[in-house]
């Protein structure tokens, strides 16, 4: 799928009806277009501007075979994009001084039989940048398999790090588990709660949630799907297995209220979440050169880091924090450019690839309008 800059095929009450303004609603027409021939059942994104109001478009059904449609309040599972949560998080407790990013496994963890020399090394910053030194996406298939928490950590434990905590990207879901265990030693509140006072409830996201009760009490959710044979998707069970290690895949939310977290990083709250904050989430920890090699991406990709829960990519040229979420029967995906304080988020309630299609057109063609606007501005 390619998306053009077609003179003019439809306009929003917002949009300017212009080859150059019009872009948007080019782009939403070409993705309603391209889910149709694949047969999606649903999505819901949304685009945020400092200087526009925001643009929501929602196609298709909460379930294949249902009538429900799919709405702004519609919730879906977020899948990896929590792990932005568990950063965001952190950085706000480490600015109240409750939580430091130097703090060592040994205190995050300390009923569990690290290794001594890792446990005094590795520290809640590499954790979050995805650089413990573990190999990629250790022990997953425990996750997956239904280990308990307790156990798949007490495995974690006794496996020989790859390289030294900082010295090269391992990107993590089960380490994640940590952060949910050094929080309540340190604060007697759980991940949930935590989420809720410092982000969720000041932000107004009275849709989002963590956990799998909390997705399926909704009167309003979108269930999953697994692709069968060529477009043609069959609704399975939520599973509980990534749920139970929340800081890495626990999160549930709306794309009403993902406008919202797109606004917090856009620093549009800066009462929540300061620019210092923001800056050190942003700040490249460790190179993540695989990135650059992704169908898709490659062609837009000159460089690709991992910072504190954000991808921060070179993207054409341009400055892209991104993160991606996928887990059974769901894909998310978030974005922002911080220089022209834009963001989009895309929600799918199926395992599609068109995703990373969608997304990187969409980056793609924006930039592409900025270039074109500064060569034609006064």
């Amino acid at each position: 799928m390619k998306y053009f800059f077609w003179l003019v095929l439809f306009c929003t009450a917002s949009l300017t009806c212009s080859a150059q303004d019009n872009w948007l609603g080019t782009f939403a027409d070409e993705v309603k277009t391209a889910a149709h021939l694949k047969a999606i059942p649903g999505y819901a994104f949304a685009v945020v501007s400092a200087e526009e109001p925001d643009q929501v478009f929602v196609q298709g059904k909460t379930r294949k075979n249902g009538k429900q449609p799919v709405n702004q309040d519609t919730v879906f599972r977020l899948a990896s994009v929590s792990k932005t949560f568990t950063s965001v998080l952190a950085a706000k407790l480490v600015e109240q001084g409750k939580l430091n990013w130097n703090l060592p496994l040994s205190q995050l963890a300390p009923d569990y039989p690290f290794k001594p020399e890792l446990a005094k090394s590795m520290t809640l910053g590499h954790i979050l940048s995805q650089s413990s030194g573990y190999m990629p996406n250790a022990y997953d298939n425990l996750i997956e398999a239904d280990y308990p928490v307790k156990r798949v950590l007490n495995e974690l434990a006794g496996l020989k790090p790859i390289c030294s905590p900082g010295s090269c990207y391992t990107y993590q879901n089960a380490l994640f588990a940590v952060v949910e265990e050094g929080l309540h030693n340190s604060l007697q509140l759980n991940y949930a709660q935590l989420l809720q006072e410092n982000l969720l409830m000041p932000l107004g996201m009275s849709r989002s949630g963590v956990g799998r009760q909390a997705l399926m009490r909704d009167e309003n959710w979108a269930r999953p799907h697994v692709l069968l044979a060529k477009n043609r998707w069959h609704e399975v069970a939520v599973n509980e297995d990534y749920y139970r290690f929340a800081p890495a895949a626990g999160v549930n939310a709306s794309i009403r209220d993902m406008r919202q977290w797109l606004k917090l990083m856009l620093g549009q709250y800066p009462h929540l979440l300061s620019s210092h904050a923001i800056e050190q989430l942003l700040t490249p920890k460790i190179r993540t050169s695989r990135e650059l090699y992704r169908r898709h991406w490659r062609d837009h990709l000159k460089d690709a880091h991992y910072g504190l829960g954000w991808r921060v990519y070179d993207f054409d040229g341009e400055l892209l924090v991104h993160h991606s979420g996928w887990v059974k029967g769901y894909r998310a995906d978030v974005g922002f450019s911080p220089k022209y304080k834009t963001g989009m988020v895309f929600l799918m309630n199926a395992e599609s690839n068109l995703m990373n299609e969608i997304t990187v057109n969409f980056w793609a063609d924006f930039f592409e309008q900025m270039k074109i606007r500064a060569q034609t501005a006064p």
